[in-house]
């Protein structure tokens, strides 16, 4: 059984300040990367870092995107993020609605040149 790959994709990242946050949310939108930028926080993350267990507030960003733009997005993120090691974490939109999916679609769209 081939299964075709996800159209869309919801990009998971986190940063620790609200302002990071909407810096960013800002950018991938005005770069048609993302369609939309959900921010929610802060959140409270607890991991492993350079040998040890850390805890820092955060806030968490739902990026919408086109699968076509995934690359630019991760590019993006990772050449504007202050994180070491940012999260970017893509899961694939399964189902959704036509007309909202559609407008993700037409929202990054690349623009091309007349």
């Amino acid at each position: 059984m081939t299964r075709t790959p996800p159209a869309w994709l919801t990009v998971l990242t986190t940063t620790d300040s609200e302002e990071k946050a909407r810096t960013l949310a800002r950018g991938v939108v005005e770069a048609r990367l993302a369609a939309c930028v959900q921010i929610s926080g802060p959140v409270t993350s607890v991991y492993r870092w350079q040998n040890g267990i850390e805890t820092a507030e955060e806030w968490h960003l739902f990026l919408k995107t086109s699968a076509e733009r995934y690359e630019e997005l991760e590019a993006h993120i990772e050449r504007e993020h202050d994180y070491d090691t940012p999260e970017i974490i893509a899961l694939p939109v399964v189902r959704g609605s036509a007309r909202y999916l559609g407008w993700i679609s037409a929202e990054t769209a690349p623009v091309t040149s007349l």
